[in-house]
């Protein structure tokens, strides 16, 4: 039987769904404990990883409800700047499952919108938005992203994506920042273990990024904003954002699945159709993916196999990864620091970007391998 459990730290999940404001970023109750943690979080015994599958994004958008209600999270950045970020609402999720109920329970068919954070080998908390993929989106703002963006071709991968904060953000920035009329190419992958998360959140959430950006400039969503806090999907929208995508040279890629060789392979295979050359920039990010020894072991080996590729595959360009997470797990084994020594014990070169020690005490680190 799967466990389920909850990190049980204040300030953990900054999901409000709908019952706060979303700038209380710091003011958020703990998540309810559930039942003891086996020690091992994952896999669960006698129960597969779901396969690597690359997801269609004309599939995908085709699924889309008629309406995505949203709402706005505001992340300060440095010099007293700010970045509102849209995340679909989890009760606009709910709705669209009991409009397709089969006449399951949603918590049952969807574990991540039931109680626990996450459910071992079935979910892995895609669903809620988690404190470090805010300490991301600072570092990358740090880190002069929105202008590398304009300048080099780029390749970012967001593993165990779920909302994807980080690449929400570096989304906004290249539609913001690329100004240019030869834009560089933007592949920006998203992988996340359940594929319903993709669906139903992750895609949603560019949608909403591009509706809110071009809403003034694009005549298809001229009358998309008439509902307060919702974008209706109205004929068009749909293919307005796909157009906006092809003519700015941006590809978004989904795949779901557990970490693996066969992953990897995927990765290269399918994940990236656009597979730039040249000077290409690429940054691998991921937040809370090590909470385990297990997830840290199979974290550290993607990771490590994608770093090899790109050095090996895109030799004139420059691969990277920034990774943040909480300093220690309690209750299921994982830290950051056990994710730096094993990095730094297999030869990537690894360096503090951020510490947080406010609240829940979390870091951001680089990851690079020596060429």
């Amino acid at each position: 039987m799967a466990s389920g459990f909850s990190f049980g730290f204040a300030g953990d999940d900054i999901e409000d769904d709908g019952q706060q404001s979303p700038s209380q970023v710091n003011n958020v109750s703990a998540p309810t404990p559930s039942a003891a943690p086996s020690a091992s979080a994952f896999p669960v015994q006698g129960k597969p990883l779901l396969p690597p599958t690359h997801h269609d994004i004309g599939h995908m958008l085709s699924r889309l409800p008629s309406k995505i209600a949203y709402s706005l999270l505001d992340v300060e950045l440095e010099e007293g700047k700010t970045i509102q970020i849209p995340r679909r609402e989890l009760w606009d999720v709910r709705v669209q499952l009991m409009a397709e109920d089969d006449g399951s329970n949603i918590s049952e068919t969807e574990p991540g919108l039931g109680e626990h954070d996450v459910k071992t080998g079935i979910y892995e908390g895609g669903f809620k938005s988690w404190e470090s993929s805010v300490d991301l989106v600072k570092v990358l703002a740090s880190e002069n992203a929105p202008t590398i963006l304009n300048r080099d071709p780029c390749v970012l991968m967001e593993l165990g994506c779920g909302t994807a904060l980080p690449s929400l953000a570096l989304f906004q920035w290249a539609m913001n920042e690329r100004k240019s009329e030869e834009k560089q190419p933007l592949t920006l992958v998203l992988a996340d273990y359940n594929p319903s998360v993709l669906y139903l959140v992750t895609l949603p959430n560019f949608l909403l990024a591009w509706a809110l950006a071009q809403r003034e400039s694009t005549p298809a969503l001229a009358d998309a904003f008439s509902l307060e806090d919702e974008v209706e999907l109205l004929p068009g929208v749909v293919e307005a954002f796909k157009e906006f995508l092809a003519s700015n040279q941006i590809t978004l890629s989904f795949l779901s699945g557990g970490w693996s060789p066969e992953f990897i392979e995927l990765l290269y295979n399918s994940g990236l159709p656009s597979n730039p050359t040249g000077n290409v920039q690429t940054l691998v990010i991921g937040a809370e993916t090590i909470y385990s020894p297990f997830a840290l072991e199979s974290f550290v080996a993607t990771l490590l196999l994608i770093l090899e590729r790109e050095r090996k595959e895109r030799p004139s360009g420059h691969a990277s990864s920034i990774i943040g997470a909480k300093k220690m797990y309690f209750g299921v084994g994982g830290s950051l620091d056990d994710f730096v020594n094993r990095m730094s014990g297999l030869g990537a070169s690894v360096e503090s970007l951020r510490e947080e020690s406010e609240g829940v005490r979390r870091g951001v680190v680089r990851c690079f391998l020596s060429s």
